[in-house]
């Protein structure tokens, strides 16, 4: 056996998948939540092939204290225990940890030393909402999982080969050397993932796509790749800047914020929730759910519609960017839940870009089917893809690429 167990450690919760990598299958995943509440929830879920060749899933729930992550984990080792598969017979060989922020210093997937762990709690402050839980899950898996390597794999790696261009903010250098103001990028292993299944579903050479992946889930990115490198991405210093997302405002004029501290007496908390918690389709529709939306824009709600206007237009000027930026494009690739999932996104996003030889299969795009699949029509000069994200996966073969 081959297995490797990928952790993704938020303040709150412990979401983990255990994988076989021969076939790269998913044997277990689950996730716990409520951390530090005085009632958890914990979900786990066990795969298993039928004899039919599908994958059977059965999933067990229950509610317990957890006091904090290294609780989590004895929680986790308890619900393989009692309802499988064996962490006796399906060892893991490496533990992959997702960590968000990984600054200029990893641009690749890293064993976890102390030294490591210094600097990913270093970083904290470039991801205050992220690293430290990150840390978190890392140590209490350690404890756990003491004989055993821990590599963590960074969602801003993949942005690494970003040109100075790219990632430089025309602010004053020496003070945005200092503090290290510059852009990042995240949902880096999405991007990779899906960049390289779209490239493998469509028979072509990576080295010589040029693909634009847009990660549509609750929170929003694109990524020009260019042969299979990140040459600009829309996510920033944090992850609030670029598309507008669930609850985040994307692209803003600074000056708004000067503006709404001296005229509405806002301060630096007030405007960092209002940037990421009351803005974006929240902010405009009182809706987070792109599906909410839809629908009551399609009921006549004006807030509703608007929202979605606002969204598709910051979408394509991303789209429109991306193509000048690439000097062209051979594949547009929509994925995560939204991009997954939303009919009418899709079926929007690109309107008006026909005459760049964009055309998307109506038919094609409303199909069900699961899976990496083409959705443009076929005399479309560019190829219009739907590729499931899988960045659990992801993390475990770079994890595993590293031992």
């Amino acid at each position: 056996m081959s297995a490797v167990l990928v952790i993704n450690s938020g303040s709150s919760s412990l979401k983990y998948q255990l994988l076989e990598m021969m076939g790269e299958t998913v044997l277990a995943s689950g996730l716990i939540e409520r951390i530090g509440e005085d009632a958890g929830a914990v979900k786990h879920t066990v795969s298993a092939s039928s004899t039919a060749g599908n994958v059977a899933e059965e999933t067990f729930r229950g509610s317990e204290p957890v006091a904090d992550h290294a609780a989590a984990f004895r929680v986790m080792i308890d619900a393989f225990a009692s309802h499988g598969p064996s962490l006796t017979e399906n060892p893991p060989i490496v533990v992959g940890h997702r960590v968000v922020h990984g600054g200029k210093r990893f641009f690749e997937p890293t064993v976890v030393t102390d030294l490591v762990k210094i600097n990913i709690q270093d970083l904290s402050e470039l991801a205050p909402l992220h690293n430290p839980a990150n840390l978190d899950g890392i140590t209490a898996a350690q404890a756990a999982f003491p004989d055993v390597p821990h590599v963590a794999v960074f969602d801003t790696a993949f942005h690494a080969t970003l040109p100075a261009a790219a990632y430089t903010y025309a602010i004053d250098a020496e003070l945005a050397d200092k503090h290290r103001v510059r852009r990042y990028g995240f949902h880096g292993t999405s991007h990779k993932f899906v960049s390289e299944a779209a490239a493998e579903f469509l028979g072509r050479d990576l080295e010589q796509l040029k693909t634009i992946v847009l990660h549509l889930g609750n929170g929003a990115s694109a990524c020009a790749v260019d042969g299979g490198r990140s040459v600009d991405t829309s996510m920033g210093l944090t992850p609030l800047e670029g598309l507008v997302m669930g609850t985040r405002s994307g692209d803003l004029d600074p000056a708004v914020l000067v503006h709404l501290h001296r005229r509405a007496g806002l301060g630096f908390d007030e405007l960092d929730t209002l940037l990421n918690r009351r803005s974006g389709l929240v902010g405009l529709s009182g809706r987070g759910d792109m599906r909410d939306v839809v629908e009551a824009g399609d009921s006549g709600d004006e807030a509703a519609a608007l929202a979605l206007d606002v969204y598709l237009h910051r979408l394509k000027h991303y789209v429109g960017s991306y193509i000048a930026v690439l000097g062209g494009v051979d594949a547009i690739v929509f994925t995560a839940g939204v991009g997954e999932n939303s009919v009418a996104v899709r079926g929007r996003a690109l309107e008006g870009l026909e005459w760049m030889g964009i055309r998307i299969d109506p038919q094609r795009n409303e199909s069900r089917e699961r899976g990496p699949r083409l959705i443009s029509s076929d005399d479309s000069a560019v190829a219009v893809l739907v590729v499931p994200t899988n960045e659990e996966l992801e993390i475990a073969r770079q994890s595993l690429s590293v031992i």
